[in-house]
């Protein structure tokens, strides 16, 4: 039996499938659900506890009396106001490096260091889960051209600068021309966005990658069904995500779908020149 694992968990099933990989594993799991963002709906038995967002302090001593060692950070959890926060006496000490963060990654980082100046190991889904990573190269029948090769570059090119900054995780490129990039609205707006924006020719492609500075323990990069539904919607050419650190989300049906649509799915190394 494996480290016991405490899984702080937010919006999606990310909680549900790290747990069910646990079980598989013989591992035993404990779960923070957080109000607001974890769907009580997919706890079901599971072993867990109802935590607010500023419960720090609660969130620290439970997962010790649970004997947890690793935590992992599962699914969205969207920056609050601090108007709507309720700090418990831990999370008031915090509060001066939270103010201080900049953007999502920063944010995030506070957080990691935090947990491990409690004496957690943070994972990564990936530590947890085998095979949910993206590849390098074509995922699936269908493969990208030279034209979208020169836009999937121009897209990873796009997606570093603006990721140094901390702005997005993802990019729309269609014929050079970047149609828009990913903010507030997440990978699903995006692609809506940028839908009517296209020209006639080469069909537009989204390009998913991590930012230059991320922790890749915290918000890795995600794709699943939902996003290549979005992409069919939109017209979308073909998805290029970054090997070994976009994770794909029901791998085998994804790639069945991209196949079924018409669709390519390719890996890229960020060093792609």
């Amino acid at each position: 039996m494996g480290r016991k694992l405490g899984i702080i968990a937010g919006r999606g099933d990310w909680p549900r499938r790290l747990a069910d990989a646990c079980a598989g594993q013989g591992r035993d799991c404990f779960v923070i659900a957080l109000n607001g963002f974890c769907e009580a709906e997919l706890l079901g038995d599971l072993d867990h506890i109802w935590v607010d967002l500023g419960a720090v302090g609660k969130t620290f001593k439970s997962l010790k009396q649970k004997g947890c060692e690793d935590v992992v950070m599962a699914g969205p959890i969207d920056r609050p106001s601090l108007s709507t926060v309720k700090p418990d006496m831990r999370a008031l000490k915090l509060m001066p490096k939270l103010l201080k963060a900049r953007g999502d990654d920063g944010l995030l980082s506070v957080l990691v260091e935090e947990f491990e100046s409690e004496g957690f190991v943070v994972v990564g889904i990936d530590d947890v889960m085998e095979d949910v990573l993206a590849e390098v190269g074509v995922m699936g029948r269908v493969q990208p051209d030279e034209t979208q090769k020169a836009d999937i570059q121009r897209g990873i090119d796009v997606v570093k600068a603006l990721g140094a900054l901390d702005v997005g995780q993802a990019a729309v490129v269609q014929q050079g021309f970047v149609l828009g990039v990913e903010a507030a609205e997440g990978t699903d707006g995006l692609i809506a966005r940028c839908a009517n924006m296209q020209r006639p020719g080469s069909a537009a492609i989204l390009i998913k990658m991590t930012k230059p500075h991320q922790d890749r323990r915290a918000d890795l990069p995600t794709i699943g069904l939902r996003t290549i539904e979005a992409a069919v919607q939109a017209g979308l050419a073909g998805i290029a995500v970054e090997k070994d650190n976009v994770i794909i989300v029901e791998r085998e049906a994804v790639i069945e779908a991209v196949d079924e649509a018409g669709l390519f799915l390719y890996g890229v190394s960020a060093a792609t020149d």
